[in-house]
Protein backbone atom coordinates (compact mmCIF):
# COMPACT_ATOMS: atom_id res chain seq x y z
CA UNK A 1 0.00 0.00 0.00
CA UNK A 2 1.21 3.20 -0.93
CA UNK A 3 2.14 6.27 1.59
CA UNK A 4 -0.80 8.40 -0.38
CA UNK A 5 -3.47 5.79 0.28
CA UNK A 6 -2.43 5.47 4.08
CA UNK A 7 -1.88 9.29 4.50
CA UNK A 8 -5.81 9.11 2.75
CA UNK A 9 -6.82 6.36 5.54
CA UNK A 10 -5.87 7.77 8.43
CA UNK A 11 -7.07 11.32 7.56
CA UNK A 12 -11.14 9.59 7.14
CA UNK A 13 -10.39 7.43 10.55
CA UNK A 14 -8.73 10.54 12.77
CA UNK A 15 -11.73 12.27 11.04
CA UNK A 16 -14.27 9.87 12.04
CA UNK A 17 -13.17 10.11 15.66
CA UNK A 18 -13.25 13.87 15.17
CA UNK A 19 -16.90 13.54 14.09
CA UNK A 20 -18.09 10.89 17.07
CA UNK A 21 -16.41 12.74 20.02
CA UNK A 22 -18.38 16.11 18.78
CA UNK A 23 -21.60 13.99 18.37
CA UNK A 24 -20.80 12.66 21.84
CA UNK A 25 -19.98 16.27 23.39
CA UNK A 26 -23.19 17.79 21.52
CA UNK A 27 -25.62 14.96 23.12
CA UNK A 28 -23.79 15.47 26.95
CA UNK A 29 -24.80 19.41 26.12
CA UNK A 30 -28.30 18.89 26.17
CA UNK A 31 -28.26 17.14 30.38
CA UNK A 32 -28.08 19.96 32.15
CA UNK A 33 -28.41 20.86 35.81
CA UNK A 34 -30.89 22.14 37.45
CA UNK A 35 -30.12 22.71 41.10
CA UNK A 36 -33.02 23.57 43.58
CA UNK A 37 -32.93 23.69 47.45
CA UNK A 38 -31.34 25.58 50.52
CA UNK A 39 -27.15 26.55 51.55
CA UNK A 40 -26.18 23.02 50.59
CA UNK A 41 -26.96 23.74 47.18
CA UNK A 42 -26.46 27.95 47.19
CA UNK A 43 -23.64 28.92 45.13
CA UNK A 44 -24.87 32.56 45.44
CA UNK A 45 -28.38 33.20 45.09
CA UNK A 46 -28.54 35.42 48.19
CA UNK A 47 -26.28 37.68 47.19
CA UNK A 48 -28.41 38.51 44.45
CA UNK A 49 -31.56 39.34 46.77
CA UNK A 50 -32.52 41.88 49.74
CA UNK A 51 -31.24 39.64 52.63
CA UNK A 52 -29.03 40.09 55.60
CA UNK A 53 -25.82 38.26 56.40
CA UNK A 54 -27.20 35.56 58.28
CA UNK A 55 -28.46 34.14 55.17
CA UNK A 56 -25.15 35.23 53.32
CA UNK A 57 -22.09 34.36 52.85
CA UNK A 58 -20.53 36.31 50.11
CA UNK A 59 -17.49 37.83 52.66
CA UNK A 60 -14.08 36.04 53.92
CA UNK A 61 -13.25 33.54 55.25
CA UNK A 62 -15.94 31.85 52.94
CA UNK A 63 -14.67 30.36 49.68
CA UNK A 64 -11.14 31.29 50.60
CA UNK A 65 -9.26 27.54 49.91
CA UNK A 66 -10.17 26.92 46.23
CA UNK A 67 -11.77 30.23 44.61
CA UNK A 68 -9.62 32.78 46.97
CA UNK A 69 -12.16 35.24 47.50
CA UNK A 70 -15.95 34.47 48.89
CA UNK A 71 -18.77 33.82 46.73
CA UNK A 72 -21.88 33.03 48.54
CA UNK A 73 -20.89 29.24 49.20
CA UNK A 74 -21.59 28.29 52.80
CA UNK A 75 -18.07 26.39 53.06
CA UNK A 76 -14.09 27.20 52.21
CA UNK A 77 -14.65 26.22 48.97
CA UNK A 78 -16.88 23.98 46.63
CA UNK A 79 -19.84 22.41 46.96
CA UNK A 80 -21.82 18.56 46.15
CA UNK A 81 -23.28 20.60 43.08
CA UNK A 82 -20.04 22.11 41.80
CA UNK A 83 -18.61 18.91 41.95
CA UNK A 84 -21.71 16.52 40.55
CA UNK A 85 -21.01 19.12 37.43
CA UNK A 86 -17.67 18.44 37.40
CA UNK A 87 -18.34 14.82 36.92
CA UNK A 88 -20.90 15.38 34.76
CA UNK A 89 -18.39 17.66 32.49
CA UNK A 90 -20.24 21.00 32.69
CA UNK A 91 -18.64 24.32 33.72
CA UNK A 92 -19.53 25.81 37.38
CA UNK A 93 -23.67 26.24 37.76
CA UNK A 94 -23.96 29.70 38.15
CA UNK A 95 -26.78 31.43 40.31
CA UNK A 96 -30.38 31.92 37.97
CA UNK A 97 -30.42 35.22 39.17
CA UNK A 98 -26.73 36.13 38.22
CA UNK A 99 -27.30 34.88 34.82
CA UNK A 100 -27.94 37.44 31.88
CA UNK A 101 -30.68 36.37 29.00
CA UNK A 102 -28.34 34.51 26.57
CA UNK A 103 -25.92 33.02 29.44
CA UNK A 104 -27.26 29.56 29.59
CA UNK A 105 -24.17 27.65 29.99
CA UNK A 106 -25.39 23.67 31.81
CA UNK A 107 -28.57 24.79 33.76
CA UNK A 108 -28.82 27.20 36.47
CA UNK A 109 -28.94 26.77 40.26
CA UNK A 110 -32.12 28.28 42.14
CA UNK A 111 -31.05 27.54 45.51
CA UNK A 112 -31.17 30.05 48.61
CA UNK A 113 -29.51 29.19 52.14
CA UNK A 114 -32.30 29.31 54.45
CA UNK A 115 -35.06 28.13 52.00
CA UNK A 116 -37.80 25.95 53.07
CA UNK A 117 -40.55 23.75 51.15
CA UNK A 118 -42.85 25.49 53.29
CA UNK A 119 -43.49 29.27 52.75
CA UNK A 120 -43.38 31.10 56.06
CA UNK A 121 -40.05 29.56 56.86
CA UNK A 122 -37.49 32.87 56.76
CA UNK A 123 -39.94 34.42 54.92
CA UNK A 124 -38.99 37.87 52.90
CA UNK A 125 -35.06 36.93 53.04
CA UNK A 126 -35.01 33.81 50.75
CA UNK A 127 -36.73 32.58 47.71
CA UNK A 128 -38.59 29.50 48.84
CA UNK A 129 -38.82 26.06 47.04
CA UNK A 130 -42.47 27.34 45.30
CA UNK A 131 -40.83 30.19 43.84
CA UNK A 132 -37.58 28.59 42.87
CA UNK A 133 -39.91 26.62 40.73
CA UNK A 134 -41.43 29.73 38.84
CA UNK A 135 -38.01 30.95 38.48
CA UNK A 136 -37.42 27.49 36.25
CA UNK A 137 -40.78 28.13 34.55
CA UNK A 138 -40.00 31.63 33.72
CA UNK A 139 -35.95 30.13 32.32
CA UNK A 140 -38.30 27.71 30.33
CA UNK A 141 -39.64 30.44 28.24
CA UNK A 142 -36.17 32.15 28.06
CA UNK A 143 -34.54 29.26 26.66
CA UNK A 144 -37.74 28.66 24.00
CA UNK A 145 -37.72 32.34 23.26
CA UNK A 146 -33.95 31.85 22.59
CA UNK A 147 -32.99 28.75 20.82
CA UNK A 148 -37.00 27.13 19.70
CA UNK A 149 -39.32 25.56 21.81
CA UNK A 150 -37.89 21.83 20.51
CA UNK A 151 -33.89 22.18 21.72
CA UNK A 152 -35.34 24.07 24.74
CA UNK A 153 -37.78 21.51 25.60
CA UNK A 154 -35.10 18.39 24.83
CA UNK A 155 -32.75 20.53 27.42
CA UNK A 156 -35.38 20.84 30.41
CA UNK A 157 -36.66 16.65 29.90
CA UNK A 158 -32.56 15.61 29.29
CA UNK A 159 -32.07 17.86 32.55
CA UNK A 160 -30.81 16.40 35.83
CA UNK A 161 -32.83 18.29 38.99
CA UNK A 162 -30.89 18.42 41.96
CA UNK A 163 -32.62 18.88 45.18
CA UNK A 164 -31.60 19.52 49.16
CA UNK A 165 -34.28 20.98 51.22
CA UNK A 166 -36.16 20.73 54.53
CA UNK A 167 -32.86 21.19 56.91
CA UNK A 168 -34.03 25.02 57.43
CA UNK A 169 -37.81 23.48 58.77
CA UNK A 170 -36.55 21.05 61.17
CA UNK A 171 -33.79 22.93 62.15
CA UNK A 172 -35.95 26.34 62.76
CA UNK A 173 -37.96 25.07 65.78
CA UNK A 174 -34.59 24.21 68.19
CA UNK A 175 -33.67 28.02 68.22
CA UNK A 176 -37.24 30.09 67.13
CA UNK A 177 -40.07 27.61 68.59
CA UNK A 178 -39.20 25.15 70.88
CA UNK A 179 -42.47 24.42 71.99
CA UNK A 180 -43.70 23.76 68.26
CA UNK A 181 -43.75 19.62 68.83
CA UNK A 182 -46.45 20.26 71.84
CA UNK A 183 -48.87 21.55 69.05
CA UNK A 184 -48.01 18.87 66.00
CA UNK A 185 -46.58 16.07 66.16
CA UNK A 186 -43.04 15.53 64.47
CA UNK A 187 -45.10 13.37 61.74
CA UNK A 188 -47.65 15.66 61.12
CA UNK A 189 -44.78 18.28 60.31
CA UNK A 190 -42.49 15.99 58.28
CA UNK A 191 -46.00 15.76 56.60
CA UNK A 192 -46.27 18.87 55.86
CA UNK A 193 -42.76 19.53 54.46
CA UNK A 194 -43.02 16.55 52.20
CA UNK A 195 -46.40 17.32 50.85
CA UNK A 196 -44.80 20.61 49.69
CA UNK A 197 -42.22 18.96 47.88
CA UNK A 198 -44.30 16.25 46.57
CA UNK A 199 -46.15 19.37 44.93
CA UNK A 200 -42.52 21.03 43.40
CA UNK A 201 -41.96 17.95 42.23
CA UNK A 202 -44.74 16.97 40.42
CA UNK A 203 -44.34 20.99 39.24
CA UNK A 204 -41.05 20.38 37.40
CA UNK A 205 -42.24 17.35 35.75
CA UNK A 206 -45.54 19.30 34.90
CA UNK A 207 -42.58 21.58 33.46
CA UNK A 208 -40.95 18.33 31.99
CA UNK A 209 -38.25 17.61 34.08
CA UNK A 210 -38.14 13.45 34.18
CA UNK A 211 -34.71 13.03 36.83
CA UNK A 212 -34.37 13.96 39.60
CA UNK A 213 -31.68 13.37 42.24
CA UNK A 214 -32.89 14.27 45.82
CA UNK A 215 -30.66 14.91 48.91
CA UNK A 216 -32.22 13.07 52.14
CA UNK A 217 -31.45 15.83 55.57
CA UNK A 218 -28.07 14.91 57.44
CA UNK A 219 -27.34 14.46 60.61
CA UNK A 220 -29.14 17.56 62.10
CA UNK A 221 -28.72 16.70 65.53
CA UNK A 222 -25.02 16.17 65.31
CA UNK A 223 -24.10 19.86 63.64
CA UNK A 224 -22.21 22.01 65.74
CA UNK A 225 -24.88 24.28 66.30
CA UNK A 226 -26.81 22.10 67.57
CA UNK A 227 -23.88 20.54 70.20
CA UNK A 228 -23.57 23.11 72.91
CA UNK A 229 -27.35 22.65 74.16
CA UNK A 230 -27.23 19.20 74.52
CA UNK A 231 -23.34 19.45 76.53
CA UNK A 232 -21.57 18.08 73.61
CA UNK A 233 -23.80 15.15 72.64
CA UNK A 234 -26.24 15.20 69.42
CA UNK A 235 -29.73 16.25 69.65
CA UNK A 236 -32.23 13.41 69.40
CA UNK A 237 -35.15 15.11 68.49
CA UNK A 238 -33.41 16.66 65.67
CA UNK A 239 -31.89 13.48 63.85
CA UNK A 240 -35.20 12.08 64.84
CA UNK A 241 -37.01 14.84 62.78
CA UNK A 242 -34.30 13.66 59.24
CA UNK A 243 -34.84 9.83 59.55
CA UNK A 244 -38.57 10.86 59.44
CA UNK A 245 -38.07 12.91 56.72
CA UNK A 246 -35.93 10.76 54.78
CA UNK A 247 -38.22 7.66 55.61
CA UNK A 248 -41.24 9.91 53.64
CA UNK A 249 -39.35 11.23 50.94
CA UNK A 250 -38.09 7.71 49.81
CA UNK A 251 -41.31 6.57 49.88
CA UNK A 252 -43.07 9.88 48.06
CA UNK A 253 -39.86 9.40 45.67
CA UNK A 254 -40.74 5.69 44.68
CA UNK A 255 -44.52 6.21 44.17
CA UNK A 256 -43.64 9.04 41.73
CA UNK A 257 -41.68 6.98 39.75
CA UNK A 258 -44.65 4.11 39.72
CA UNK A 259 -47.00 7.02 38.83
CA UNK A 260 -45.45 9.01 36.48
CA UNK A 261 -44.49 8.34 33.14
CA UNK A 262 -40.77 8.87 32.73
CA UNK A 263 -40.12 9.50 36.59
CA UNK A 264 -36.75 8.59 36.99
CA UNK A 265 -34.96 9.41 40.84
CA UNK A 266 -31.67 9.26 42.86
CA UNK A 267 -31.60 9.73 46.60
CA UNK A 268 -28.81 10.28 48.47
CA UNK A 269 -28.55 8.80 52.07
CA UNK A 270 -26.63 11.76 53.50
CA UNK A 271 -27.45 10.80 57.27
CA UNK A 272 -25.65 7.57 56.73
CA UNK A 273 -22.60 8.94 54.98
CA UNK A 274 -22.76 12.13 57.21
CA UNK A 275 -22.59 9.97 60.34
CA UNK A 276 -20.14 7.87 59.86
CA UNK A 277 -17.59 10.96 58.76
CA UNK A 278 -18.52 12.06 62.19
CA UNK A 279 -18.19 9.28 63.92
CA UNK A 280 -15.25 8.14 62.43
CA UNK A 281 -13.16 11.00 61.27
CA UNK A 282 -10.16 9.35 61.12
CA UNK A 283 -11.27 6.50 58.75
CA UNK A 284 -12.73 9.16 56.23
CA UNK A 285 -8.98 11.63 56.43
CA UNK A 286 -10.49 14.22 58.98
CA UNK A 287 -9.23 15.15 62.51
CA UNK A 288 -12.41 16.60 63.47
CA UNK A 289 -15.84 16.06 63.55
CA UNK A 290 -17.55 17.52 66.30
CA UNK A 291 -15.85 21.74 66.44
CA UNK A 292 -16.43 23.61 63.26
CA UNK A 293 -13.27 25.18 61.61
CA UNK A 294 -14.92 28.30 62.22
CA UNK A 295 -16.85 30.25 64.43
CA UNK A 296 -17.27 30.92 68.44
CA UNK A 297 -18.05 29.69 71.47
CA UNK A 298 -18.04 25.79 72.65
CA UNK A 299 -17.43 23.86 69.11
CA UNK A 300 -17.49 27.02 67.60
CA UNK A 301 -21.26 26.64 66.87
CA UNK A 302 -22.00 30.49 66.83
CA UNK A 303 -22.66 31.26 63.70
CA UNK A 304 -19.87 33.98 63.83
CA UNK A 305 -17.71 33.07 61.09
CA UNK A 306 -16.52 36.39 58.89
CA UNK A 307 -18.03 38.16 61.77
CA UNK A 308 -20.54 39.73 59.51
CA UNK A 309 -23.74 38.07 61.57
CA UNK A 310 -23.95 40.72 65.02
CA UNK A 311 -20.97 38.71 66.41
CA UNK A 312 -17.09 40.04 65.40
CA UNK A 313 -15.03 37.81 66.90
CA UNK A 314 -14.70 34.16 65.46
CA UNK A 315 -11.72 31.75 65.17
CA UNK A 316 -10.59 30.34 62.55
CA UNK A 317 -8.39 26.57 62.29
CA UNK A 318 -5.27 26.72 59.94
CA UNK A 319 -6.70 23.83 58.05
CA UNK A 320 -10.51 23.25 57.14
CA UNK A 321 -9.35 20.12 54.92
CA UNK A 322 -8.97 18.52 58.47
CA UNK A 323 -12.96 19.40 59.28
CA UNK A 324 -15.88 17.83 58.35
CA UNK A 325 -17.68 20.91 59.23
CA UNK A 326 -16.42 24.55 57.81
CA UNK A 327 -19.04 26.53 59.84
CA UNK A 328 -21.06 25.71 62.22
CA UNK A 329 -23.52 23.49 60.30
CA UNK A 330 -21.73 24.15 56.79
CA UNK A 331 -19.66 21.03 55.36
CA UNK A 332 -16.07 21.96 54.25
CA UNK A 333 -14.70 21.15 50.70
CA UNK A 334 -13.60 18.12 51.50
CA UNK A 335 -16.22 16.64 52.84
CA UNK A 336 -18.53 17.99 50.32
CA UNK A 337 -15.76 16.61 47.41
CA UNK A 338 -16.48 12.99 49.32
CA UNK A 339 -20.40 13.35 49.57
CA UNK A 340 -20.60 14.53 45.79
CA UNK A 341 -18.41 11.11 44.73
CA UNK A 342 -20.61 8.98 46.53
CA UNK A 343 -23.65 10.43 44.20
CA UNK A 344 -21.31 10.31 41.15
CA UNK A 345 -20.77 6.83 41.46
CA UNK A 346 -21.63 5.48 44.80
CA UNK A 347 -23.23 2.03 46.05
CA UNK A 348 -26.52 1.29 45.66
CA UNK A 349 -26.55 1.56 49.82
CA UNK A 350 -25.82 5.05 49.60
CA UNK A 351 -27.82 6.02 46.48
CA UNK A 352 -30.26 4.71 44.66
CA UNK A 353 -32.03 2.94 42.97
CA UNK A 354 -29.47 4.53 40.68
CA UNK A 355 -26.22 7.17 41.04
CA UNK A 356 -25.84 10.19 39.30
CA UNK A 357 -23.50 8.49 37.03
CA UNK A 358 -26.57 6.34 35.41
CA UNK A 359 -28.67 8.83 35.98
CA UNK A 360 -26.95 11.44 33.74
CA UNK A 361 -26.51 8.52 31.85
CA UNK A 362 -22.69 8.88 31.37
CA UNK A 363 -22.12 5.30 30.71
CA UNK A 364 -18.46 5.88 29.91
CA UNK A 365 -17.32 8.91 32.31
Amino acid sequence: MSTPTLHIILFIVLASLFISTRGDDQSRKDVALFIFGDSVNDVGTNNYINTTADFRANFPPYGETFFRHPTGRFSNGRLIVDFIAEYANLPLIPPYLQMKDDEFMGGANFASAGAGALGDTYEGFVVDLKMQLKQLEQLEKKLEKEMGSERAKKIIKEGVYLISIGSSEYALPFFSNPTLFQSISMEDYVGMVIGNITTVLKGIYEVGGRKFAMIGIGQLGCVPIMRPAENGSCSGEANKLAQLHNVALTSILAKLEAQLQGFEYSYFDYYTSGSERIQYPSKYGFKEAETACCGSGPYRANSSCGGQRGEKEFSLCHDPENYVFFDSDHASERANRQFAQLMWNGSLSIIRPRNLKALFKHEGA
